[in-house]
């Protein structure tokens, strides 16, 4: 992950929380809960974060009603962990 510059971990993980919360227009910033997340939808994001980044990303953090934001900052600070 050493390649992905924060902007472009940002972008990426936004992709793939609206791509699996079908997350619209004017949705950009809506947390997990207001986009009706649930436990499969929380599994897909934290799988497809797992194969792009290769990090382990800590499902709970879905389940404090997090944003995409959030999100992409866990993913950069998990990198980071030794």
């Amino acid at each position: 992950m050493a390649d992905w510059s924060p902007q472009e971990i940002e972008d990426r993980v936004r992709e793939i929380w609206a791509g699996v919360l079908n997350a619209g227009e004017g949705e950009e910033d809506a947390t997990f809960f207001e986009l009706h997340g649930q436990s499969i939808s929380a599994a897909r994001i934290i799988a497809r974060i797992e194969d792009e980044f290769g990090v382990a990303v800590d499902i709970g953090v879905l389940f404090r009603d997090c944003d995409v934001a959030m999100l992409a900052r866990e993913v950069m600070a998990t990198e980071r962990r030794p």
